[in-house]
């Protein structure tokens, strides 16, 4: 098997390091992941300036992009084979809830699964004294079971993994992702020169944590599993949407 392996804190992360570790003790695996970190970028396109690939001195290739550029550059830009399975993170910390929107690691499988591709995004749920090598042996273990369980064709999953080791995760959980409370005010101050800018506060505090939820599970010591779909569409509307849409319907009340 194929892995195009990605992330969106750079091509030097801890994480990514531990992830490609694992899997290429039993896949094919290129590494081709941001030349910084790219957290927060969602699934944003460099469209206005050229990117530029690097293979470093460990291997792994490095763009000056975004982790959905390394994506495409991945299945595109014709100097890789087509990966298999498409593989973002480990991220350092978690992807939980409405984290999902702003994510670079999720928009890295988003990619991923838009060009055709199964996908996986994982991440830790701590930013220090990180256990990655739980991260990477339970991505391991799912990659396995996918084998026999294909995802569909607009799917992807998005792995949390508590900070423990490997011995002490309860299990694992498919789970649907909560929602945090809105985040808070954000912080002013000035530059140097006295001019104003602001800075993005803390994230909200859960809202939506209940059993079931990712957030429920990390916090009880199982890796989340939540299946995300690329369709974004609210498919019960649209007949709904009809009735007042429809131009007779529109016509009868004027």
């Amino acid at each position: 098997m194929r892995i195009l392996l990605s992330n969106d804190d750079g091509v030097f992360a801890r994480g990514i390091a531990c992830m490609h570790e694992h899997l290429s003790a039993h896949f094919d695996v290129t590494v081709i992941a941001p030349d910084r970190n790219c957290s927060g970028m969602s699934n944003a396109l460099s469209l206005h300036q050229p990117l530029r690939i690097q293979k470093n001195d460990n291997g792994f290739y490095s763009v000056n992009g975004t982790p959905s550029d390394c994506v495409q550059l991945g299945v595109n830009s014709g100097m890789f084979e087509e990966p298999d399975l498409v593989v973002s993170g480990i991220n350092h910390g978690p992807n939980l809830g409405d984290d999902t929107i702003y994510s670079g690691t999720v928009a890295a499988a988003l990619e991923g699964r838009h060009l055709g591709h199964p996908a996986i995004a994982v991440s830790l749920c701590a930013k220090d004294n990180q256990h990655f090598e739980t991260a990477a042996a339970l991505t391991v273990d799912i990659i396995m079971r996918l084998k026999q369980h294909p995802l569909k064709t607009n799917e992807i999953l998005n792995v949390n993994v508590p900070n423990v080791p490997l011995e002490d995760i309860q299990g694992i959980r498919a789970t649907r992702c909560g929602k945090r409370h809105r985040a808070k005010t954000m912080i002013e101050d000035q530059d140097p020169f006295g001019n104003r800018i602001f800075w993005y506060g803390r994230l909200g505090n859960e809202a939506d944590a209940g059993i079931g939820t990712d957030f429920h599970a990390v916090k009880h010591g199982y890796c989340s599993i939540s299946p995300l779909s690329t369709d974004m569409t609210v498919h019960k509307q649209i007949e709904k949407m009809n009735t007042w849409l429809s131009p007779k319907q529109n016509k009868s009340k004027q």
